[in-house]
């Protein structure tokens, strides 16, 4: 597993820097609060669900082997986040 951001607010910073790298163009990531939809927003399309899960595996080795994979777990940031933490804990 590499070593990734400690803080909450360390790893949102590194998810929203991820997620500008996948969003669909013209709903800027920052504006998008922690609780927002990503798919209902618009700001990513579902297929991109899978580059989540890819970048979760490789940069904070969340296992979705073990997990299995909850889309209501990469639903928004916030659960994304409570993800990552709940793995690395």
């Amino acid at each position: 597993m590499s070593v990734g951001p400690v803080t909450r607010a360390e790893r949102a910073a590194a998810l929203r820097a991820f997620l500008r790298t996948i969003q669909k163009p013209g709903l800027p990531v920052e504006g998008l609060a922690e609780d927002a939809g990503l798919v209902t927003s618009g700001l990513i399309d579902s297929l991109a669900i899978l580059e989540i899960v890819s970048w979760l595996e490789e940069r904070f080795g969340v296992d979705f082997a073990r997990l299995g994979l909850d889309p209501g777990e990469l639903g928004s940031i916030g659960s994304i986040l409570d993800l990552i933490e709940r793995e690395s804990a």
